[in-house]
């Protein structure tokens, strides 16, 4: 983490720009101090680094499971296609997948509200146990694939059973070079679902 401190937060965002070699959309940052008189102006900028939000991940993820009592809990990062990828292994990680997955899930999406939330940026998170994630995934993309072969077939749109957003892109990334295919998602929350179409 370091701090600029320019007469504005504008000033102090191309001095951080400029020292960081990054482009303004990719500055992570927190504004500390603005302050405004008739004889002065000061801004202090707090700018964080990817690896300030991974660790902060990692710890929010210790955090959680080791206050509902799960032991043994380590944490391996990545950064793969801009996605931070942590992956989780614990005493106990049939608990932490849960039920097709749901407590994985929901885990995954608070962590990505923690971190969104104290960095004030966007993240995009994913979080594995076992390589639980992996295998579904192939799982998904095998479906998607059979699927598609069917619609093309029969001319019949197929709409998939519904299934979060990370799988869902999985179904579209799988079928983007099928001919006379495309996907559409549609429906809200949980209820979300991807379709498989067919078009001359």
């Amino acid at each position: 983490m370091k701090t600029y401190t320019a007469k504005t937060v504008k000033d102090a965002i191309k001095l951080a720009v400029e020292d960081l070699g990054v482009e303004e959309n990719d500055l992570i940052f927190s504004i500390k101090e603005e302050k405004r008189t008739l004889l002065s102006k000061k801004a202090v900028i707090e700018v964080y680094e990817l690896s300030d939000a991974i660790e902060y991940a990692q710890q929010y993820i210790t955090n959680v499971l080791t206050s509902l009592d799960i032991e043994e809990v380590t944490t391996t990062a990545s950064l793969n296609d801009d996605i931070i990828r942590i992956e989780i292994n614990t005493g106990h990680n049939p608990i932490v997948i849960g039920k097709n997955g749901v407590t994985l899930q929901a885990l995954n999406e608070l962590t990505r509200l923690a971190v969104s939330s104290k960095f004030k940026h966007r993240f995009r998170i994913l979080l594995d146990v076992g390589d639980y994630k992996g295998a579904k995934y192939n799982r998904v993309a095998r479906l998607a694939r059979m699927s598609a072969k069917t619609v093309q077939k029969t001319h019949v749109d197929v709409t998939l059973d519904p299934m979060p957003s990370d799988e869902r892109r999985i179904v579209h990334n799988a079928l983007v070079n099928f001919s006379h295919i495309k996907t559409e998602s549609s429906g809200e929350g949980k209820a979300r679902a991807v379709t498989i179409k067919y078009v001359e």
